[in-house]
């Protein structure tokens, strides 16, 4: 990455990490690792919930999926609203442990403030693939001793699992909260989608719950093929029908109301009339 390369939200102008204001070692290694010339999904997505931390590439291709399918950006709060309820409930079945994968960045109501709201010591370790996470990540997490967040990619288990911060914070003998919100329909099906998971998932312990939200090729308002060019602009990946997301939760059993379009898990307020805006599927599943 060169000195002129983009600030995120801005044209270009010279790098500088926009939480803290400087050149820090963190910001420094992310701004040589980072790609603006490709969109991110994290930064996507931050850019649906109103966020500053993206680039051009990053809102083209969020400007393009709305364009074909208007209500993503409000899709995209619907999601975060649904994990945090998932959160809540989980927490509130005794897990006190959270490894939170494809996190993305700081936004209201983060993992950790839900978690540790219903258990102040609650551990909370967030994963992501993108750098500028692993900077916001840092900057927002500096004073918290129960929460990590560091860089890996979901796709290689073992790096996850391994980590330090995974191994010093999460005890897999008991039960953990396992979040994967919006983030399996980035991975595609050549790359296994299914086995990565069992890696997670054979190391939890019974009692364990299990979340995904996902893209329901049976719920979109639009063709599919219209909007996949779009899509792998971003990233490859694979929207998936009801059968084969609840195929996800093999080995946990569905806590009630079952695999649903997200505003109708658990709703904190009665949900739209429409709901033919809202295409993700999510659930919470218990290991037995």
């Amino acid at each position: 990455m060169t000195a002129d390369a983009e600030e995120p939200g801005s044209a270009k102008t010279p790098w500088s990490d926009p939480v803290a204001g400087d050149r820090s070692a963190d910001a420094a290694d992310a701004a040589y690792r980072l790609d603006t010339s490709t969109a991110h999904p994290a930064r996507v997505y931050d850019y649906w919930i109103g966020g500053k931390q993206n680039f051009a590439a990053d809102r083209d291709v969020a400007d393009r999926m709305a364009e074909a399918m208007p209500g993503v950006p409000l899709l995209a709060r619907a999601n975060r609203a649904f994990l945090g309820r998932a959160v809540r409930y989980v927490a509130g079945q005794g897990v006190t442990q959270f490894l939170d994968l494809g996190a993305g960045l700081p936004a209201t109501g983060n993992t950790h403030e839900i978690a540790q709201s219903v258990h102040p010591d609650a551990a909370v370790v967030y994963v992501d693939n993108d750098p500028l996470v692993t900077v916001h990540g840092r900057a927002l997490l500096a004073d918290e001793a129960r929460t990590r967040v560091f860089e890996a990619d979901l796709r290689d288990p073992e790096s996850v699992l391994g980590h330090p911060h995974v191994t010093g914070l999460i005890d897999f003998e008991r039960p953990v909260g396992l979040l994967l919100a919006a983030v399996l329909h980035f991975v595609a099906d050549d790359a296994d989608p299914a086995g990565i998971l069992a890696a997670f998932t054979k190391r939890l312990a019974p009692g364990s719950h299990l979340v995904i939200s996902h893209a329901g090729s049976d719920l979109l308002p639009v063709d599919e093929a219209r909007l996949r060019p779009i899509y792998q602009t971003s990233s490859t990946g694979a929207v998936r029908d009801h059968a084969e997301v609840s195929a996800f939760f093999e080995g946990f059993d569905l806590v009630e109301p079952g695999l649903v379009r997200i505003p109708l898990w658990r709703p904190d307020e009665a949900p739209p009339e429409d709901l033919s805006q809202y295409w993700l599927y999510g659930g919470v599943g218990r290991k037995r």
